[in-house]
């Protein structure tokens, strides 16, 4: 497999997303793809989430962020839970009334109490992905780029993106974004001085 891409049509996002919401419910591996595409976090630090991390025990409700100690950067990465993602997790919470505090929230169909594998994560994303006609360039961490890609599109500067990667460089926030020709020349097609 070539380089991970994020997924840059809209149609196509919509059409990833649908599989596990409505082609072939699952309200795991939906909710597993909505994180991934709302929080901008890895896979592995995905994966790592317990109930706790996203649901309020007490007050029965879901957090407002999420405080995640990055695997990769040892750095504290405190994210938004959005009203998308809210509604994801209220529907997978209702689904898993019995889950407690210290379950994964990602639990592995076969051994209990584990966390899903990275490799299952990959399998989940690749079928939605070929359903979505997205063969090519997509992974886990596809999802983590699409959030970059489109909020770059909507205007978010690469200098925020930066500090929301947790990147060292402006130059590897830059790269990552997977600006490509087509985007260059609607810069030119839309400037008239």
């Amino acid at each position: 497999m070539g380089t991970t891409e994020p997924i840059k049509n809209r149609e196509d996002l919509l059409k990833f997303k649908a599989y596990y919401e409505s082609v072939h419910p699952d309200g795991r591996n939906a909710l597993l793809l909505t994180i991934g595409l709302n929080t901008a976090l890895r896979i592995g630090d995905i994966l790592a989430l317990r109930w706790r991390d996203v649901y309020d025990f007490d007050r029965e409700c879901v957090r407002g962020h999420i405080r995640v100690q990055e695997q990769k950067t040892g750095k504290l990465n405190i994210v938004a839970i959005n009203p998308t993602v809210r509604e994801r997790l209220l529907l997978f919470r209702e689904e898993n009334r019995e889950a407690s505090a210290d379950d994964y929230l990602f639990q592995s169909r076969k051994g209990q109490g584990m966390p899903l594998s990275r490799y299952q994560a990959f399998r989940i994303t690749r079928a939605a992905a070929v359903y979505a006609g997205l063969e090519e360039h997509v992974s886990c961490h596809s999802l983590r780029k699409t959030f970059g890609y489109h909020a770059w599109k909507q205007g978010v500067p690469p200098v925020m993106l930066m500090k929301i990667f947790n990147h060292s460089s402006y130059q590897i926030t830059i790269r990552y974004l997977c600006i490509e020709q087509d985007e260059k020349d609607e810069v030119f097609r839309n400037i008239a001085l």
